[in-house]
């Protein structure tokens, strides 16, 4: 599949040196205004917390953090990859990704190597208030973890010894959040529900949901600490739907930065779009006008799909097999018909042709039928991660994709895209989408704003 890889970050990150840890100056004021620099008292990590637990420190409301020593995520050469191009990896537990800003994190930032994915159901007394201080309170939360900060309430200490370890929290909300907040004139005309498509298997349970949180984080019990604490946050306001778990790559565990595999072996993500590519922003990010709110301006629409890959069959098929499947040389990344010395990075040519006339990326191969080009020009940003939830009863791997694309509009995105796969990418015969969900994703929040303000306040 032509999908997730890292992508260069245009939010940029904060350093501070020099400084010992759970003693930093911090450079932002604290998420809560009244813990940061401008509240004049210095702060301490959950790292820091750990040294201090014996001295009677109470973790709790009002026992937040000012700051955290932070390393730039980005290489050397400012791709913002996991490592710089001479292959030094960066310092995973103090990278840190800031929470506010104009997008929200999770969309630019270099992909992490572990999420945890999740949606709530709004509870039918919330309303609006409801959903306004919910969001309040998760923003707050977010912005202290994605800070290496301790929770200010539910903090459970599961992730005390971790520093932020490049945490990023990214909110959506689905169709039906609108109608329960009494926001129903306000719902985006993209967030209407995607068609079926042919072949479709989706489990209602496990898909859909009107608030959906995405956490990514470089070590997974800090991904699963904010969930967590998230969780009990919205207790009485809104109900755990789903959750799902998933991992790509480690920073540094190659020898340089690569584009990730996913669970087929194909070097997966060639083709994703890339902040500084003329046109990127458009395809991405919503502008206000036509029919976009301008709630959403700067936001963007999540398609989330879970799709399961039936790997049994597709390792009977041999290597050369599944290349033409592909379009591509598993080894590689390079596309079928490229001369030698070709690598991912070298442009299809959808002309070229065998040593028998025909042609080297076979009709019905994935990258020839995903193609922007054979779609009208259609492109999301993809941030898929792999899942393994053990075996099925039939003995097959429950494994497979949890497919993650940010679009400015899925109706000329994911919708017309998906619908030529289904109709005829070789590889659908080795896939099946069993979970599915549509989110608008608001723009980030200010420096003591909220996530959601646009369309709230």
């Amino acid at each position: 599949m032509e999908s997730t890889e890292s992508t260069k970050s245009t939010k940029g990150t904060t350093s501070t040196t020099g400084t010992t840890a759970g003693t930093a100056t911090p450079d932002t004021a604290g998420a809560d205004g009244g813990t940061g620099a401008a509240g004049g008292r210095a702060g301490l990590t959950r790292r820091a917390l750990l040294g201090t637990a014996g001295a009677g420190l109470v973790v709790g409301v009002g026992a937040g953090a000012a700051g955290a020593v932070v390393l730039d995520r980005s290489g050397p050469d400012g791709t913002g990859g996991p490592s710089g191009p001479d292959g030094s990896a960066r310092t995973l537990g103090t990278a840190r990704s800031p929470f506010h800003g104009e997008h929200q994190a999770g969309i630019l930032e270099p992909q992490q190597a572990r999420v945890q994915l999740a949606a709530f159901d709004l509870a039918g007394a919330a309303g609006r208030d409801g959903l306004r201080a919910l969001l309040r309170r998760w923003s707050r939360t977010a912005a202290r973890l994605a800070a290496g900060e301790p929770a200010d309430e539910f903090e459970n200490q599961v992730a005390l010894d971790a520093g932020p370890c490049s945490l990023t929290v990214t909110f959506g909300f689905g169709a039906g959040l609108f109608d329960k907040a009494g926001l129903a004139g306000r719902r985006p005309a993209g967030l209407e529900p995607l068609p079926a498509f042919p072949a479709d298997a989706l489990d209602p349970a496990r898909g859909d949901g009107d608030l959906f949180v995405q956490i990514g984080a470089d070590d997974a019990l800090v991904a699963v600490h904010a969930l967590r604490v998230l969780q009990r946050q919205a207790a009485g306001t809104a109900a755990l739907r789903w959750q799902s778990s998933g991992f790509a790559r480690t920073p540094g565990a190659t020898p340089h930065p690569m584009t990730g595999r996913n669970l087929m072996g194909q070097v997966d993500g060639t083709n994703n779009p890339r902040p500084g590519e003329e046109g990127f922003a458009a395809k991405v990010f919503c502008a206000a006008g036509s029919d976009q709110p301008a709630w959403l301006a700067g936001g963007s629409f999540l398609v989330f799909r879970r799709i399961r890959m039936l790997l049994d069959n597709w390792e009977a098929l041999p290597v050369d097999r599944q290349e033409r499947v592909i379009g591509r040389r598993k080894s590689d990344g390079a596309p079928l018909g490229a001369p030698d010395g070709a690598g991912e990075s070298t442009p299809v040519d959808l002309g070229a042709q065998g040593p028998d006339g025909s042609l080297a990326v076979p009709a019905d191969a994935h990258i020839r039928v995903a193609a922007p080009a054979a779609n009208g020009g259609a492109a999301m940003l993809r941030r898929g991660f792999s899942y393994h939830d053990g075996l099925l009863p039939d003995g097959s791997p429950d494994a497979g994709l949890l497919f993650l694309a940010f679009q400015a509009d899925p109706r000329r995105g994911f919708t017309p895209v998906q619908r030529k796969l289904a109709r005829g990418d070789g590889l659908s015969r080795f896939l099946r989408h069993e979970a599915s969900g549509l989110y608008a994703v608001p723009p980030g929040a200010p420096e003591g704003g909220y996530v959601g303000q646009t369309l709230l306040d």
